[in-house]
């Protein structure tokens, strides 16, 4: 069994493609950094601070061995190691300082990341959602933000510390003795070629990895969220080797980063090594002939070592910068993201509706190739209630939808009591309705936070009152805790009935001036369904409503029903009227009603 995951995002681009976007990338990331510039500039000044004491160790070696050991000077020798340990000390407490401020810098950068990100999501239409896996969401939020910290805490300073130091170290090699300084280039030719080919694979794998991670995430998440359906078809065993494969190609992928990082830093060390031995060597021989002191000799290898570090810690930071930057353009690509439902620019608040809802010639396909609904004209009346009825994937769900504006259609109109709801803001349309959906989605909480979901400055007795009127405080009063029982994730332990009663008092709670139903199908005991039809009336009672029917008593009890195939309109009326006029709807409740009975 495939379930088609394919990589997330698009085709790895080139490396050199990757480092320019990574660029663009880091800029707007920047925008991040400046609320912070005050206290990341104290840790790039405390940084200057930790370099400055990094580069002036060989220098006061070098005086300590020509000045005062060679000489037998003990009292410079004494004062040198005086200030070598006050270099030191003061090293420690500003590498201290850099490491607070960076991370502190960081993480905050990361928060305003995380939230944007989150708040973002939250303005992207249905459709977003509907056609993205929510793992890979998830991803974005979590292991994407996480593998920026590294390049947000330290990335910064640290490139700017190993740049400073490269030059500083190799101006002054150039002053100590600009024959070793020369001595020491012949490496530089492999060590161009090698960083070359380094970061170019780099790129590629880094880009790679974060693919493969996203598909794990998203793979884990859908398993664990079917895992019930999983086990109920004993596919446990093709489960565990779907995210085996998964998991396996991630692996891959991070190994080619682990790879290439691990060729090029051994060698990086090894050219290291044989410049300081050519150093050495030449260094003796300019010694030994008396053209230079030994302590310029000492002093030169130290900063040779200052030299060759920054190398290895910039293409460390590179490998960083490339994690990061392809973590960030993941996450970028969400946020450059824009929803496809918008209000308009003169777009006005919904003022209070009677309830009256018009359709006409509404055409909409998720597809615009393919339509769903072709043609819709349906008028209902303020108070109403329209049950749509029809086979799966007759449009009866799309035309909820499209009522709530969670699609827009691409053609026709429909009307909110004359009001084109594409004319109002989203936001007061939404206010004056409540969605019940199939099954009534619980959060983590108690029963009193779900039911005051829509209402949070609900009091303890509104919430109760709403309970009552649909029949749920039966149930919850003989829970432990009663409203305050905690519910988990989905509400998984309470039955779909329960769950359905709790999502009825909500809706009712808000009290909507038109409400969107969709019937749960699952099959309940007799006294739930009692209290569920129970439930209905008082809901549906003195508000305009669109159910997708499911129960023979709602059906029944609908003031319009409205028969759909295909995307059409092929009978409306009464339960009486359809009935007698012998088509489409009475086969179908010839059915429903024939299951109902069995």
């Amino acid at each position: 069994m495939s379930r088609g995951w394919g990589p997330a995002g698009g085709e790895v681009a080139s490396g050199r493609g990757l480092r320019k976007k990574g660029l663009r990338n880091l800029r707007r990331l920047g925008a991040y950094v400046r609320p912070y510039r005050l206290r990341l500039l104290g840790a790039i000044l405390a940084m200057f601070g930790v370099l400055g004491c990094t580069l002036a160790l060989p220098l006061l070696l070098k005086t300590a061995i020509d000045s005062a050991i060679i000489p037998g000077d003990t009292r410079l020798l004494v004062g040198i190691a005086g200030v070598l340990v006050l270099i030191g000390v003061a090293g420690i407490g500003l590498g201290r300082v850099e490491t607070y401020l960076t991370g502190w810098v960081g993480e905050r950068v990361l928060n305003d990341l995380r939230v944007d990100l989150f708040r973002h999501l939250q303005t992207l239409s249905l459709g977003y959602f509907e056609r993205r896996r929510t793992g890979v969401l998830i991803s974005r939020l979590t292991n994407d933000v996480e593998a920026l910290q590294q390049l947000v805490t330290d990335g910064i300073t640290s490139t700017v510390r190993n740049v400073l130091t490269l030059v500083v170290a190799g101006g002054i090699l150039l002053v100590l003795d600009w024959r070793l300084a020369l001595a020491t280039v012949v490496v530089f030719p492999v060590m161009a070629v090698m960083t070359f080919v380094f970061r170019g694979q780099s790129a590629r794998a880094y880009g790679q990895m974060r693919q493969r991670l996203a598909l794990v995430t998203a793979a884990l998440q859908e398993d664990l969220n079917g895992i019930r359906v999983i086990q109920a078809y004993r596919r446990e065993a093709s489960s565990r080797a779907q995210i085996a494969e998964l998991n396996q190609s991630y692996r891959d992928a991070n190994h080619r980063t682990v790879t290439s990082s691990g060729w090029y830093f051994p060698t990086v060390e090894i050219l290291a090594a044989v410049a300081t031995c050519i150093v050495f060597g030449y260094g003796g021989f300019l010694y030994i002939d008396g053209a230079i002191e030994i302590g310029v000799l000492v002093a030169f290898i130290g900063y040779l070592a200052s030299f060759f570090d920054p190398v290895q810690q910039l293409s460390q930071v590179y490998n960083t910068f490339l994690a990061g930057s392809a973590a960030l353009d993941k996450i970028l690509d969400v946020m450059d993201d824009a929803p496809s439902i918008v209000d308009a620019p003169d777009a006005a608040p919904l003022a209070a509706i009677r309830g009256q809802v018009a359709f006409e010639d509404v055409r909409f396909g998720y597809d615009p190739e393919r339509p769903v609904l072709e043609g819709l004209d349906v008028a209902v009346a303020a108070g109403q209630t329209v049950a749509l009825v029809g086979h799966t994937g007759a449009g009866k769900s799309t035309i909820i939808k499209l009522l709530a504006r969670f699609y827009d259609p691409q053609a026709g109109r429909i009307l909110i009591d004359g009001t084109d709801v594409r004319r109002v803001t989203q936001h007061s349309l939404r206010e004056q309705i409540a969605i019940v959906p199939q099954e009534g989605f619980l959060f983590n909480g108690t029963i009193h936070d779900n039911i005051a979901f829509g209402r949070p400055d609900a009091t303890r007795a509104d919430v109760a009152t709403a309970a009552r009127e649909v029949g749920a405080d039966a149930f919850i009063e003989d829970l432990p805790d009663g409203y305050d029982t905690p519910v988990q994730e989905r509400g998984g332990r309470l039955s779909i009935g329960q769950r359905q009663l709790i999502a009825f008092a909500r809706a009712l709670l808000v009290d909507p001036h038109l409400l969107i139903l969709d019937e749960a199908t699952s099959s309940v005991d007799i006294r739930t369904e009692a209290r569920i039809e129970d439930a209905l009336r008082r809901l549906l009672k003195g508000r305009t409503a669109f159910v997708v029917a499911h129960r023979l008593s709602t059906i029944r009890g609908a003031d319009l029903i409205v028969v759909l195939e295909h995307g059409r309109v092929v009978e409306r009326g009464t339960h009486d009227e359809l009935l007698a006029l012998g088509g489409r709807y009475r086969g179908l409740y010839g059915d429903w009603a024939e299951a109902a009975a069995g």
